[in-house]
């Protein structure tokens, strides 16, 4: 029977007042093609400063909670989508893993700002986990599109590839559960006994309860989770590399982050050709956004005020 491993760490948890902060945005539409619609929480002004914010896994667009009304109050238009197969009107058939391939789920992110109203110009970029790999991506090959870049936990691909390959099999062993996501049986695995895997990951990431809930309204269900599994699936075990980024970038790991080592995460800078701040939150896991959100909001503020559009 497959089964899926991880690092669990119980650190700071944040909790307070989850419900209040769920209603400063709202989930919206936002229609790309015929047969892609997005749900999104969207918060600010329309035509103020963008920031697209990407979701990784196995969360949803509600890991954002707290950054989105952040922004808002700080004046900038916050858009998180649930991205391709989270939601369900853009939902390709996982079957067909070319469906999910890197450059539709880049393409994606683009339509969206597009869509959204903001046309050719520029915006601020964040991302997390597999939204983090979507937002690199972007950054190296829409690099005059992006005012920043600021990314959880994902280090530079290039980065990642060469830790992985390190003889100590550090990174390789914390990154064992993206081969097991690649078994057919995978979804049925993590969803198993109400979820048990799933819940019990993010718990032991300082993931609140309530976050925990709000995130198996999108992924427990075993349409939703084949999707986001498909990801995976579609670009094998190893990221692809890219070139050095030149797009002004905050990068934020939690030196509790059970699935990227400190080689990968202090390796990315030796991929970057813009400024470049890289932060360690002390106990803190996978789910920064989440288990910090305070200090991560912070971070991620300083960061627009420093590269305005």
């Amino acid at each position: 029977m497959l089964q899926f491993q991880f690092f669990g760490h119980t650190g700071l948890v944040w909790d307070r007042d989850w419900r209040s902060i769920a209603r400063v945005s709202s989930v919206d539409k936002i229609t790309i093609s015929p047969d892609l619609t997005f749900d999104a929480l969207v918060a600010g002004e329309s035509g103020a400063s963008l920031v697209l914010l990407l979701h990784g896994f196995a969360e949803s667009l509600h890991c954002w909670r707290a950054q989105i009304a952040a922004l808002s109050d700080m004046g900038y238009r916050a858009i998180a989508p649930s991205q391709r197969g989270y939601s369900a009107t853009a939902r390709p058939d996982p079957r067909d893993a070319s469906h999910y391939h890197m450059n539709r789920l880049m393409d994606d992110a683009m339509a969206i700002v597009a869509a959204a109203g903001y046309g050719d110009q520029r915006f601020h970029l964040v991302g997390h986990d597999w939204g983090g790999s979507i937002a690199w991506a972007l950054a190296d090959r829409d690099a005059e599109r992006l005012a920043s870049l600021t990314i959880l936990s994902r280090p530079h691909p290039n980065a990642f590839n060469r830790a992985l390959a390190l003889p100590d099999g550090e990174q390789a062993r914390r990154s064992r559960h993206h081969t097991a996501f690649l078994e057919s049986n995978a979804a049925d695995v993590v969803l198993a006994d109400d979820a048990k895997w799933l819940r019990e990951r993010l718990a032991a990431a300082g993931v609140p309860a309530s976050a925990i809930e709000e995130h198996l309204t999108v992924l427990g269900n075993k349409q939703a989770m084949e999707a986001a599994l498909a990801w995976y699936r579609a670009r094998g075990a190893i990221r692809s590399p890219l070139g050095p980024i030149r797009v002004p970038t905050l990068y934020i790991w939690g030196d509790a982050d059970d699935t990227v080592g400190r080689a990968a995460a202090e390796g990315t800078v030796d991929f970057m050709a813009a400024p470049y701040r890289f932060e360690v939150l002390p106990g803190v896991a996978h789910f920064a956004a989440e288990q910090a959100p305070e200090r991560v909001s912070e971070l991620l503020l300083e960061h627009l005020r420093d590269h305005p559009l």
